[in-house]
């Protein structure tokens, strides 16, 4: 697996985030709420990222955005409507495809189209300005973020328990998934976003891109409620992985990953042993249970995948 810092691929990296975001709000128009957002995260697949199957009214409709093919399509009841990503093509005009083709079958979905929780201003039916592409680049991030799937579905997968199964949380770019523990905890500030997100305790599983800050893609554990002391002790590994108090988070970069001679088995370590840690910290109680094996027999064919 090769690394792919932020500076390498910021401006196509911001162009598929944006057009994420029109996805992502998409999702958060018409697909049914569930806790912690989990019903916007966009769905990877293959060839990039999707909305996934959607319904209007007596319409089914996925919007999905192909890095491999350099495409954006939307299917409406088998209709297929398909625009090329290119290098030089400002975002308005994706916007412009997508919702004049969901309106080609009576699907009418607005949504607010000022970006959510970027830096960029612009709205996005009026972006002029992001039209960066380039499709090796956007083929490299693609792969990181289907090797972060592959692990958290390695992890979380056989986990006995309350969870958000890994996908793209568009707003913050990152694959993510969650273990949630059936305790309520509100928020203190009144932020519509952090409302939502931040009600129950739960755990964090991400991998993240990286931005201006932070050149290097990261792998991290968020607990919730944020533990701000110092949790750098036993049984943490491997032994690059840190806690940084400040920020409440875990990490275990990327470059650290890649440079273990057995990749996977560093970001189980982490996952494992962060969690580990902070269920005790957060005290939570039945969490045995959790890694109850299940009863299943082996599968011979994800033993013939191997390390990954």
């Amino acid at each position: 697996m090769e690394l792919l810092k932020h500076s390498e691929w910021k401006d196509t990296k911001l162009t598929l985030q944006l057009l994420s975001q029109i996805l992502g709000k998409i999702r958060l128009e018409a697909a049914p709420q569930e806790p912690q957002w989990a019903h916007v995260m966009l769905a990877l697949t293959p060839d990039g990222f999707s909305t996934g199957l959607l319904y209007y009214e007596n319409h089914v409709f996925q919007v999905d955005v192909d890095i491999r093919s350099s495409t954006v399509s939307i299917n409406v009841d088998g209709h297929t409507h398909s625009t090329h990503l290119r290098n030089g093509t400002p975002i308005r005009m994706y916007y412009d495809f997508i919702f004049r083709s969901l309106r080609q079958h009576q699907i009418s979905i607005t949504i607010n189209p000022r970006p959510q929780e970027m830096n960029v201003k612009t709205l996005l039916n009026e972006d002029m300005v992001h039209n960066v592409y380039e499709p090796l680049q956007a083929l490299r991030g693609l792969e990181l973020f289907h090797f972060a799937f592959r692990e958290e579905m390695k992890f979380i997968g056989p986990l006995r328990c309350r969870k958000v199964k890994p996908g793209l949380f568009w707003g913050t770019f990152d694959v993510s998934a969650i273990i949630v523990q059936n305790i309520s905890e509100p928020f203190p500030e009144d932020k519509i976003i952090e409302k939502a997100a931040f009600d129950e305790q739960f755990i964090e599983y991400g991998f993240w891109l990286g931005d201006e800050r932070t050149d290097e893609p990261s792998f991290f554990v968020l607990p919730y409620p944020f533990l701000n002391k110092d949790l750098n002790k036993l049984p943490l590994e491997p032994e690059e992985a840190f806690y940084d108090q400040e920020a409440s988070e875990y990490f275990l970069t990327a470059q650290a990953v890649f440079d273990s001679p057995a990749p996977s088995k560093a970001v189980q370590q982490f996952f494992h042993t962060t969690f580990d840690i902070l269920a005790d910290e957060l005290k939570w109680e039945g969490r045995d249970y959790f890694e109850t094996p299940l009863l299943m027999k082996s599968q011979p064919t994800m033993k013939k995948g191997g390390e990954g």
